[in-house]
């Protein structure tokens, strides 16, 4: 009876000595994935972003492409206020319809619509709050950044400045 009751506390023992984490352990470990957390989700998200902007640049390209052509066609980029394009023959592409995360809008102007503005503006996802813009000379704006108001002639990506 001795021998087994000196058994028994042996193994209590044993099992005592590999109890598992402290809860000072867990801790740590939870407050160390919390940083990593803070830096990389951010970091992430930002990648999404800029990955998301080249789909603005390439369609404002293509519109002040296409809108060069339909001048070299009919010597002016509208025929209505506000309208770009208006010609019956640009109906196939100058409704400047919205992609999947930027809506667009073009502005004719002057007496006899010899300029206009091409307008891309962030519509859905991280890409909200930002504005580019293109016109007939090619100048490149930023309006808004990561819903902040700029002024830049160019198209930012990164910070808010070119």
């Amino acid at each position: 009876m001795k021998k087994q009751a000196s058994s028994l506390r042996r193994a209590a023992q044993a099992l005592r000595g590999s109890s598992g984490f402290t809860l000072i352990e867990v801790m740590i470990v939870v407050a160390i994935i919390a940083i990593l957390a803070s830096i990389a989700v951010p970091s992430y998200n930002d990648y999404v972003r800029r990955g998301q902007l080249p789909e603005a640049f390439n369609r404002l390209s293509d519109y002040r492409s296409k809108m060069e052509q339909y001048y070299q066609d009919n010597r002016n980029y509208g025929t209505a206020a506000n309208k770009c394009a208006s010609d019956p023959t640009a109906a196939s592409w100058n409704t400047f319809t919205a992609s999947d995360h930027f809506s667009f809008s073009c502005v004719a102007s002057g007496a006899t619509f010899q300029s206009y503005t091409i307008t891309a503006t962030g519509s859905g996802g991280p890409v909200t709050g930002h504005v580019y813009t293109i016109n007939e000379a090619g100048l490149r704006k930023t309006t808004k950044f990561k819903n902040a108001t700029v002024d830049q002639n160019c198209w930012l990506t990164k910070s808010a400045t070119c």
